[in-house]
């Protein structure tokens, strides 16, 4: 089976051009049935919310009976979520890692099973008010039809990976009206390549998928922040400050979450669908004394900007929201970490922003810029992708003026989570499920063989280097260079210059090895 993939994928890039022309158009197809799956899915969550909020309100109100069937219920909902993600574990969890797993060759998707599961999952789990996202299971439902499409097509396993990059893409711009941000994320995070290739077809599905999504939802941004007054120059040290506070808490973030999957992995009290059961009694608890904490927590963004909450309120808020999306995460069920993890971001910046104000360093006036810089640096220093969080939040919020303070925070809260070598959050995600399936090591991947899209950077070990002078790894072969508009056919004394493209022929588990010599730089002596 493994030659005809080969032999499609070098026919691909023996004509390039009309290659590129018809992943644009495979693109649009993606996008568009992307957009129509994740309407769905926002539809049932939104309609969902509305019920648990006026469940609530009517259980404060009448007889304990009714409060006894509602945890009976969620037992019910903890069985059916346990079932689910027996039957189909990549259904399980955020779904980002599992994305970025396939997408590199370590994992198998069942695009069928995941989009059915996920989308089922995601409904009961978030929609029963666990502390979870939906851009999450949105990205692993737009690669699942992403993956069906290629599979129903015939596609070869090079196209393939293009197409599900695309369906992540066109997923996430979906969930959150926001294009830019999903092209973005699918060159940083999951192709970890800014090739034009790449970015043609995500930009054609991310665009489709965006004006599906607007086309029933209306273009309106998922956070109201109308009238955001653009943020003095004078304040940036605030901003800077804000970074590395930020930052600091991104890691605790990223270290706590993982504890927590250990945690849950490690204990004997609790199995099965009891579990599962746990934090949907939390919820339930907490959906009586605190509902702001409940699912996503876009509303709650949204009531920062609108109200003027006490310094009090805040910590508790934060504190809640912290644990219960730690806990939410934990049990493994459908849902994601991605909105509860800007929601923490943004409660964190009305508690920075209190405190400056009565220290005098902040004009009230700027206490809503604060909560929105927050989101974006929470995001960089948890993902370690700053671009996303810089571009999502300006398509979340609607502000498009504030494109240099968005940087500047997320940069800062990026390098505090660099320096302190926190690892990306989904990578290491990725990394726990890979080992915990004993599918880490150097040999689980030998027998695959993938080809693999490389740009040259400046600087880097293959730069300015001969093809025959290159310590290449073993059993791989490059099999073409472009160089702009040129293909090049790859001889011994072919000189490799920064930014040409190379195709390389290789196992899975030489990849990264493989990435490092076209991307990494090396000192040189003076």
């Amino acid at each position: 089976m493994s030659v005809p993939r080969v032999s499609k994928a070098y026919y691909s890039l023996t004509h390039w051009h009309d290659f590129r022309l018809k992943l644009f158009g495979e693109g649009i197809v993606i996008g568009f049935f992307v957009g129509l799956v994740v309407v769905a899915f926002r539809y049932l969550l939104e309609l969902a919310e509305l019920l648990r909020i006026a469940a609530y309100g009517y259980l404060r109100a009448e007889y304990w009976l009714f409060t006894l069937l509602w945890f009976c219920g969620l037992v019910g909902v903890a069985y059916l979520l346990n079932r689910i993600v027996t039957a189909e574990p990549m259904a399980a969890g955020s779904g980002i890692p599992q994305v970025k797993g396939t997408i590199s060759g370590f994992m198998k998707m069942d695009w069928l099973k995941v989009l059915v599961s996920k989308f089922g999952g995601g409904v009961l789990a978030i929609g029963a008010g666990l502390s979870l996202g939906r851009e999450g299971p949105s990205i692993q439902l737009g690669a699942a039809v992403g993956q069906g499409l290629s599979r129903r097509l015939g596609r070869s396993r090079m196209e393939e990976r293009y197409l599900l990059t695309s369906g992540a893409s066109a997923g996430l711009a979906a969930a959150f009206n926001a294009p830019l941000a999903g092209v973005i994320f699918a060159l940083e995070e999951l192709h970890k390549n800014f090739s034009p290739t790449v970015l043609m077809s995500a930009v054609a599905a991310a665009l489709t998928a965006a004006v599906v999504s607007q086309y029933f939802f209306g273009y309106y941004p998922v956070f109201d922040f109308w009238g955001l007054p653009i943020f003095p120059v004078h304040y940036y040290g605030i901003i800077i400050l804000l970074g590395i506070f930020i930052g600091l808490l991104g890691i605790v973030f990223n270290r706590i979450l993982i504890k927590t999957l250990n945690i849950y992995e490690q204990q004997g009290l609790l199995s099965g669908m009891w579990k599962v059961a746990l934090p949907l009694a939390v919820a339930g608890i907490i959906g009586f004394f605190l509902p702001e904490v409940l699912g996503g927590g876009n509303n709650l963004v949204n009531a920062l900007a609108a109200k003027d909450f006490s310094l009090k309120i805040l910590w508790i808020l934060l504190i809640v929201k912290f644990l219960f999306t730690m806990i939410s995460y934990g049990s493994g069920v459908p849902g994601g970490i991605f909105l509860p993890m800007l929601v923490i971001g943004a409660l964190a910046g009305g508690v920075f922003s209190h405190l400056f104000i009565a220290l005098g360093q902040l004009d009230p006036y700027y206490s809503t810029n604060i909560i929105v810089l927050s989101m974006a640096a929470y995001f960089s220093a948890v993902v370690k992708a700053p671009l996303t969080g810089s571009i999502l939040i300006m398509e979340m919020t609607g502000s498009f003026n504030h494109m240099l303070s968005l940087i500047v925070v997320s940069m800062t809260a990026y390098l505090i989570a660099d320096i302190a070598k926190s690892k990306p959050i989904y990578e290491e995600l990725l990394e726990r499920a890979l080992s915990k399936q004993g599918r880490f090591s150097v040999n689980t991947a030998s027998k695959k063989r993938m080809i693999l899209e490389l740009v040259i950077c400046m600087g880097s070990q293959l730069d300015g280097k001969q093809i025959k002078n290159i310590n290449w790894p073993f059993q791989c072969l490059l099999v073409s260079i472009k160089r702009g508009d040129l293909e090049l056919v790859p001889k011994g004394d072919t000189r490799i210059i920064a930014g040409d493209y190379l195709f390389v022929l290789t196992n899975t588990d030489q990849a990264n090895q493989i990435r490092k010599l076209a991307e990494e730089c090396i000192p040189h002596m003076p």
